[in-house]
């Protein structure tokens, strides 16, 4: 008997522009769920729903007594299942592609139970009353799930061939050098945020035991590593004459760097106002796309190229 998928696999078979498609949605909503987590913590509206998996103990939804916190958090718990069907639409294209790409779709389960264990998260992090360290695991877990949908969406418009590298191999470490200095950056971002001002909810919540200056500026002291080793990419993929799609990737790169950093000095010394920490979130996923791309535009796997059509009778005759 077919499974659903092989059922709907039988029937469909996505062009590679839809496969693509639906691989980036998956990107996208991560994105979006990331940024309007952040909303619900900076509107101080984390315990809007003040129960978990439902909103309140007697009501799935949001009630009108619970106000305009209870909205904001309810809809961010909704949006949950907009990026469940994003990451259910990228499963069946890659389930239903032929030949099956079995890789491909092993990553977009992976998204699914990634999705799954950080809703569960998200509960544990309402039943704890948002507790700092919980708070900083679910963000973790959200680009944890934004890496394996850049990882998906990039291997969409690949071949399934074994990898075969674009630049010399020091250049490939420092790209890796890159992702590992800027997942630090984006940890220690937490660390920022669990000992600020912004603790999701108007009550007293508890924040992490760290000197607010001191964390940030060691924050800010991994962004110029980040920027310096951006820089560098950016000037050996010249000398080594790198591909220009590859150069463009650490164009980008800066350019996001650029922005980041100085929407991070604005709200450090403006007081660290919701609305720059907002835009701050998104520039942090951003950053992580930008040099998730990178790296991996560092080494190839070719489409398979089409077969040739063997000549028809008349033709093969005539060039006899």
């Amino acid at each position: 008997m077919l499974t659903p998928l092989a059922f709907i696999a039988q029937r469909w078979t996505p062009s590679p522009r839809t496969l693509r498609r639906a691989a980036f949605s998956a990107v996208v909503m991560t994105v979006v769920i990331i940024v309007t987590g952040g909303a619900v913590r900076l509107t101080g509206s984390g315990l809007g729903c003040d129960t978990w998996p439902k909103c309140t103990d007697d009501s799935l939804f949001a009630t009108p007594e619970q106000g305009v916190h209870g909205a904001i958090e309810f809809g961010n718990r909704m949006l949950t299942y907009v990026l469940s069907a994003a990451v259910g639409w990228a499963i069946v294209a890659a389930r239903s592609t032929k030949p099956w790409r079995r890789g491909l779709t092993r990553l977009g389960w992976l998204q699914f139970w990634i999705v799954a264990s950080n809703a569960v998260l998200g509960g544990i992090t309402v039943w704890m009353g948002l507790n700092p360290w919980t708070v900083a695991g679910h963000f973790i877990a959200a680009n944890a799930l934004l890496t394996v949908a850049v990882v998906t969406w990039v291997r969409a418009g690949e071949g399934d061939t074994p990898a075969r590298p674009r630049v010399p191999g020091p250049v490939r470490k420092l790209g890796w050098a890159l992702v590992a200095l800027s997942a630090v950056l984006i940890v220690a971002g937490t660390a920022v945020t669990g000992s600020g001002k912004h603790a999701g909810d108007s009550s007293d919540v508890p924040r992490m035991p760290f000197d607010y200056t001191t964390v940030a500026q060691v924050h800010a002291a991994f962004a110029w590593i980040v920027c310096v080793g951006a820089v560098a990419m950016f000037f050996v993929l010249r000398v080594v004459d790198a591909p220009d799609d590859v150069r463009a990737r650490a164009r980008d790169l800066l350019l996001v760097l650029l922005l980041q950093g100085g929407i991070g000095y604005v709200q450090y010394f403006t007081g660290v106002p919701e609305i720059l920490v907002g835009a701050h979130m998104l520039g942090s996923a951003l950053l992580w796309v930008a040099v998730l791309r990178l790296v991996l535009s560092l080494r190839e796997r070719p489409l398979p190229s089409a077969p040739v059509p063997a000549p028809s009778g008349d033709a093969a005759l005539t060039a006899a």
